[in-house]
């Protein structure tokens, strides 16, 4: 295998996503093509500081690889993630499976529910933000929280629940999700914890992501604790071992590669952790990828993921999407590969 070509790109979000760690405008990267044995394949590397190496440190890493076949490593996720996930794309296309079946143990779902994400934006602004994901069709929310005060994002959090927490529509109850960034100090962790319990399905990380401990003395506080950036920077064992989660946020451009995401994912539910897959506002791509390893996680098809995030983008990769968002599920696709030759172009 070798990596054959390589592409940069800068997409602008249509509207910037405000976050505790900051606003995100632009998503720029690098799209990766390799050659195995005659098939080819693609990935993406779509760095983001503070949970990849940078745009530079990637670019490096990337072109080291197609002049001199030198795999990029650890150090490097985001670059790691598109070479591996590449030759998983061809590897599948040469067998004429799906990256989904070509990674499950079973057969894997059509199609996935997603979580729709809210912005870090007023009371009313949430509420609206909020019921319009659910006239569309979604069953899960994630509300960004932390860069507020916290009585602030304690009245959001509990306006979205009145909203729309159980709506009449279908009989469906809606889950909300949400997540910190890790900018909160223990003890305003633990005031939001209390304050969430029974609202929320979890509170993704509460404390900065070195807080294992932390994170641990939470558990059982109030709203369950989920962990984000803290796997990226520990990893999946120490985090178990840790007793510092009761689900885990599985990104695999974090993580270094769609294989390096599932063992993660297999590893978390095997000790009673429920995983969960989500992009890093990621193009086309690796979004499709991150869609097929959400598919072959166990129950997979059960739990939402977060990767309904390709209309963040004001433009993309490819003209369509082929893993569309429909009524809060993306469906799985099931051509050869990614999505069958809807990359071939791209690079």
């Amino acid at each position: 295998m070798s990596v054959v070509a390589l592409r940069e790109f800068a997409l602008d979000l249509a509207t910037p996503l405000s976050t505790a760690a900051g606003d995100i405008e632009t998503r720029a990267g690098i799209v990766a093509r390799v050659d195995l044995g005659g098939t080819t394949g693609v990935g993406e590397a779509a760095p983001l500081p503070g949970w990849t190496e940078s745009v530079p440190a990637c670019r490096a890493a990337l072109e080291r690889a197609r002049d001199e076949g030198a795999p990029p490593g650890a150090e490097t996720p985001a670059a790691r993630h598109a070479v591996t996930l590449a030759y998983r794309d061809a590897f599948a296309r040469r067998g004429g499976r799906s990256v989904a079946a070509s990674l499950a143990r079973d057969t894997p779902p059509a199609s996935v529910p997603v979580n729709a994400t809210i912005g870090d934006g007023g009371v009313d602004e949430a509420v609206a933000a909020a019921e319009a994901a659910v006239d569309a069709g979604y069953r899960t929310l994630k509300l960004k929280v932390g860069a507020r005060g916290l009585e602030e994002d304690i009245e959001r959090v509990r306006a979205v629940v009145d909203a729309v927490g159980d709506p009449e529509t279908d009989g469906d109850a809606v889950t909300l999700r949400v997540d910190a960034n890790g900018a909160w100090d223990r003890e305003p962790a633990r005031e939001a914890l209390a304050a969430f319990d029974g609202l929320v399905e979890y509170v993704e990380q509460p404390l900065p992501a070195g807080d294992l401990a932390g994170h641990a003395a939470l558990r059982g506080v109030g709203a369950p604790v989920a962990l984000d950036e803290s796997l990226a920077r520990h990893g999946i064992d120490e985090v178990i071992a840790a007793g510092g989660a009761d689900a885990v946020v599985l990104k695999p451009m974090a993580l270094g590669g769609p294989s390096r995401a599932l063992a993660a994912g297999r590893a978390a539910a095997h000790a009673g952790l429920v995983p969960v897959v989500t992009t890093t506002i990621d193009a086309a791509v690796a979004r499709t990828a991150a869609v097929h390893v959400a598919a072959a996680l166990p129950g997979g098809g059960e739990r939402a993921h977060g990767l309904a995030t390709g209309g963040l983008l004001a433009a993309d990769l490819v003209a369509a999407d082929p893993a569309p968002v429909e009524g809060g599920r993306v469906t799985v696709p099931a051509g050869s590969g990614l999505a069958g030759d809807a990359f071939d172009g791209v690079v």
